[in-house]
């Protein structure tokens, strides 16, 4: 079961320092993103978010992502 929902509102650390969005998309298995593939399942899944302040997506694991109101 996944902890976060499309529509979330949630953050993580980048190299440029904490940065918000919100997702977009769940994946529960296995998916390419910009030339990689990334593994998931649906007892880990992925999440792809949009950044609040530009139009960049960023794909993540559950553990790297906090919810934020």
């Amino acid at each position: 079961m996944s902890k976060f929902s499309v529509g979330d509102h949630v953050s993580w650390n980048s190299e440029a320092g904490r940065v918000s969005g919100r997702i977009i998309k769940v994946h529960h298995s296995d998916f390419d993103y910009k030339g990689h593939t990334h593994r998931a399942s649906r007892d880990d899944p992925q999440y792809e978010i949009k950044s609040d302040k530009t139009d960049h997506i960023a794909a993540h694991k559950e553990t790297a992502l906090t919810k934020i109101d």
